[in-house]
């Protein structure tokens, strides 16, 4: 059963039309009432602005964003500027989670105009999609510093038709702008773990070390430098790196950033506290956060960072998946209406008061810091939840036990989240997008393997197997989404990207680790072999984001720009996550190709990654990845033994460390991939035991293990 839910599709308005009402995604769905007379990006959009000479107004935005609804409300669904709108331009509108690689292009593009990018982005194009202005909200009327939006209008449309050399000129310089963003390409650098180092160094340059996190406001949680961070720590025994990474989760899972009642996190703060977040919920974030806390956990076994992973299980379990068929929702909207600002999450007084009627609600007040006077701009007198003192000091403040408040605090939050039920809950978008729900296999399986969560694994296999049955052909061809809401259908399947292709491999890898079904592996080399053939620029090195373009196509407007994604923003970019993708099935397959594709990828930027710093936090991994040699652990068998054996295993965590779990009937040829029957099936089995640990560094394996003294030793001589 689906939560409750507001921005349900309303009913086209009398005498509005617009394209929109045939789209699968949820965000063109509901702007599909509006009198502004929407195409989809498409073949048909173009060729209309191109027959009635006419610039296109392009709108790209989200369904969780509170901005995009804003513009929505006042300009988009006013009568009077839609009129402007339908009599100027062909008006386009896009979600940016259903096309990344438009929205890519474009951000670039209006960034390169005005100096900043975000959502709603709002461009003015050429017939041919090449934009000429562009910026992101615009209000209806001049305010906040910013033009209004009729203004723009008249005078884009102005330009286009009495400065028309002007346009083009503007829109030939931006394009130039766009092919050069994200399409570096600076050899000469060594790749050596002194550039990881050095990318580091620039992470730590900008830490918090009060609050946690980097910079200052706002604030965004970067998982991938975090997870580089933990790797120097315990790679390398850097203390400053290990206090970075421990402070930050520290402070975020404290703060309001972290839904302290249903668990799982808002995608940023807008503060450097981490107090007051922007309240959407984004699965890519809670899938990458949740592998930074199981990272954290396996290496200083503490029990906040397990409880805050347990927590986000749990809250993506309730919320954001598909118990029946598999598969991971991609977003939850921050905001029930325009009217308010995360009503949902947020706490008065006297709403507080009302639900813990009772002699300790003075210590959740003061747990939670629920006061008069809250933390909200738009209502003061809301409160968002956070933490900053530890039970054990409240403990000692007040002469009770530890445990007796953990149990009164545990009462009130349940208390507390019954009542939030009751309230309207922000939409969620049931798209299943095939990236992101990679992200979530692999993070679940991880989670499942450290935490001893049956019920994760099994969840992330079935969803694995729904997204390689419905999202991907068998052979080559996969789609950017698994699934929309309500069954609906496009009218063509939205290709799949970089990112769709190499997370769904690392996905394949793990849910082969997770159970030693060798369809995943199969199915792994079929999708790398694929990435490469599709994505791979075989003459200058390195992936581009969109497959590569057949000939006699030509790219709808600024999709003809090529670009290789080095950045994390805000998940792992493209070209380091195909590389470690490859880096990780060259000891299973003993595909040497696939080991040089990876390295010539990663030293396509060695020369100018250090300056990334917070955003070349995955590359510094695949780096490590690269040069560290593969260590292996295979546990064989099954019962209690075994499960000590793997729990031994997977302490610490370390980036070149793979810990699998391998029925005995399953060493045989065939029953493991090609490049691991060289190594593992080369180590006879013990004597007298039933179960047995192999710890292999590159092709060298060690005797079988059978006890657990013996099992850490080895570790800490081959880690």
């Amino acid at each position: 059963m689906y939560p409750q839910h507001m921005h349900e599709d309303p009913p086209l308005s009398s005498g509005a039309s617009n394209q929109l009402e045939h789209a699968a995604s949820s965000y063109l769905r509901s702007a599909r009432h509006q009198p502004v007379k929407w195409q989809a990006w498409g073949e048909a959009a173009f060729a209309r602005a191109e027959a009635e000479n006419k610039p296109i107004l392009l709108d790209i935005g989200a369904v969780w964003c509170h901005w995009c609804h804003v513009m929505d409300r006042e300009s988009y669904e006013n009568p009077e500027m839609a009129e402007r709108i339908n009599r100027l331009f062909v008006p386009v509108k896009v979600d940016r989670d259903e096309r990344p690689d438009v929205d890519a292009r474009y951000q670039a593009a209006v960034s390169a105009i005005s100096g900043q990018g975000g959502w709603p982005l709002t461009a003015f194009l050429t017939p041919d999609g090449r934009p000429y202005f562009g910026g992101t909200y615009f209000p209806p009327d001049d305010r906040f510093g910013r033009p209004g939006f009729g203004r723009v209008l008249e005078t884009m449309a102005q330009v286009w038709r009495d400065r028309r050399e002007e346009a083009l000129e503007s829109a030939s310089s931006v394009m130039a702008a766009i092919e050069h963003n994200e399409s570096f390409s600076a050899r000469g650098a060594e790749l050596s773990l002194a550039l990881v180092d050095k990318i580091a160094g620039s992470i730590l340059s900008q830490f918090d070390p009060r609050n946690g996190g980097f910079g200052s406001q706002p604030k965004f949680p970067h998982p991938a430098a975090l997870d580089l961070l933990l790797e120097v720590a315990m790679n390398r025994d850097n203390e400053q790196a290990r206090e970075a990474f421990v402070t930050t989760l520290e402070k975020m899972s404290n703060g309001g950033v972290y839904d302290q009642l249903a668990g799982g996190f808002h995608r940023y703060s807008v503060d450097e506290r981490w107090v007051v977040p922007h309240f959407e919920k984004m699965l890519y974030d809670n899938t990458e956060l949740l592998r930074n806390y199981v990272h954290g956990f396996q290496s200083f076994v503490r029990e906040d960072f397990l409880l805050t992973a347990v927590e986000i299980v749990g809250w993506l379990d309730d919320w954001m998946t598909d118990r029946e068929n598999g598969g991971f929702y991609a977003s939850q909207d921050a905001d029930i209406n325009l009217d308010d600002d995360g009503d949902y999450f947020t706490w008065t007084l006297d709403e507080a008061r009302e639900v813990l009627q009772s002699a300790d609600l003075d210590l959740a007040l003061r747990y939670w810091h629920i006061g008069e006077l809250g933390d909200m701009h738009h209502n003061p007198a809301k409160n968002v939840l956070h933490v900053d003192q530890a039970l054990s000091d409240l403990a000692a403040e007040t002469g009770r036990k530890v445990e007796v408040l953990h149990s009164i605090i545990d009462v009130a939050r349940r208390k507390l989240l019954k009542a939030r039920g009751e309230r309207p809950t922000p939409f969620i978008d049931r798209t299943l997008y095939t990236g992101w729900n990679a992200m979530a296999v692999t993070a679940y399986l991880e989670a499942a393997r450290v935490l001893r969560m049956d019920g994760a694994r099994e969840f992330a296999l079935r969803t694995l197997t729904r997204l390689l049955a419905e999202a991907w052909d068998g052979a080559g061809a996969m789609s950017h989404v698994i699934a929309y809401p309500d069954g609906i259908a496009p009218d063509q399947p939205v290709p799949g990207t970089l990112d769709d292709y190499a997370f769904t491999v690392h996905a394949c890898i793990d849910g082969w680790f997770a159970g030693g079904n060798m369809k995943f592996y199969q199915a792994a080399i079929k999708l790398a072999d694929a990435m490469i053939d599709r994505f791979y620029d075989r003459t200058a090195g390195a992936f581009y984001d969109s497959a590569t373009h057949l000939d006699g196509v030509v790219p709808l407007g600024a999709l003809s720009a090529r670009r290789k994604p080095l950045q994390d923003t805000p998940t792992p970019a493209g070209n380091p996550t195909a590389a470690a993708a490859l880096l990780r099935l060259e000891p299973l397959s003993g595909r040497q190709d696939y080991r040089e594709i990876a390295e010539d990828t990663l030293a396509s930027f060695a020369g100018i990654v250090e300056h990334l710093g917070l955003y070349a936090g995955s590359y510094g991994l695949a780096v490590e990845r690269l040069l560290l040699d593969p260590v292996q652990v295979a546990v064989v068998g099954s019962g209690p033994e075994a499960g000590r054996l793997e729990a031994l295993a997977v302490a610490r965590f370390a980036v070149n460390k793979t810990v699998m779990r391998i029925a005995p009937h399953r060493l045989v040829p065939g029953g493991v991939p090609e490049g691991l029957a060289e190594t593992l099936l080369q180590v006879p089995a013990p004597p007298a035991a039933d179960t047995w640990a192999i710890v292999c560094r590159g092709r060298t394996c060690l005797p079988p293990i059978v006890s657990s003294e013996i099992l850490l030793d080895a570790l800490e001589h081959a880690v």
